[in-house]
């Protein structure tokens, strides 16, 4: 639907919707500190059987878009922080992204056992649910099969229909509100790049504009409301122009 989709608000709207309801030191380092890494430790835990419902999310309507990949590459950095060895845990957690972006058969066996992972962290389910919601609009609208996605895993979580659809509801319209207007000239101006770069090299300061602004996923930042707004506005206006640029060289 929108060729430009906002990655910020995607992270936006994740935060204003999980801050009231988790406290993020649950998934801190010091909760993982004698936790063994390997794959199928990872692959069982609360956080990895999350990365495959989101690769199913993820690839329900038959593609993982650039922003959608970006995301969950944020993602994976946010997670592998809280475990004892953050490069091979990121290598697990994008292994078991792929491979399960691959399968249709399994998403409601792996969502029963993430239900019963977190089967009295309620605050969590409330967290995780929003998030796959949210990463279900990045290309500006929920299909018939990410739907279907999200619904499995909401019966196995046995979730509050009410508060999935507030939460559904609350991000649709603020979809519905973004506009955003610019100019190809504008564009190179906001990322600080010239039209005489190469894409690779645009693409990399996108990056950097993004990360610059993006609030951790699994570890809060506790920033303000102020810094909150600004850092979406800032990166909504990063997105639109980077979204723009590759649209005029295709």
């Amino acid at each position: 639907m929108f060729d430009f989709i906002i990655f910020a608000i995607v992270v936006y709207v994740l935060y204003r919707v999980f801050k009231n309801y988790v406290s993020y030191k649950i998934y801190s380092s010091e909760a993982f500190k004698n936790f063994a890494v390997s794959h199928e430790a990872v692959a069982k835990s609360d956080l990895g059987l999350f990365v495959a419902l989101v690769a199913k999310v993820a690839k329900a309507d038959g593609r993982v878009d650039a922003l959608e990949a970006e995301l969950v590459s944020m993602m994976f950095d946010d997670i592998s922080k809280v475990f004892p060895e953050p490069t091979k845990t990121r290598q697990i957690l994008k292994d078991i992204f792929n491979s399960e972006k691959l399968r249709s058969d399994n998403t409601e066996q792996i969502a029963l056992a993430f239900a019963q992972s977190l089967r009295r962290k309620k605050a969590q389910q409330i967290q995780f649910m929003g998030f796959l919601i949210q990463l279900a609009f990045v290309d500006g609208e929920v299909s018939s099969s990410e739907d279907k996605v999200l619904q499995t895993i909401a019966e196995a979580l046995e979730f509050d229909p009410k508060l999935y659809h507030e939460i559904f509801a609350k991000f649709e319209s603020m979809m519905q509100n973004v506009q955003p207007k610019v100019s190809l000239d504008d564009a190179y101006t906001l990322l600080g790049v010239s039209a005489s770069d190469d894409m690779n090299t645009i693409k990399n300061v996108y990056r950097k504009l993004v990360r610059k602004y993006h609030p951790d996923i699994i570890m809060s930042q506790g920033k303000s409301e102020d810094y909150m707004e600004e850092a979406t506005a800032k990166t909504q206006e990063f997105n639109m122009a980077y979204e723009m640029i590759k649209k005029a060289r295709n």
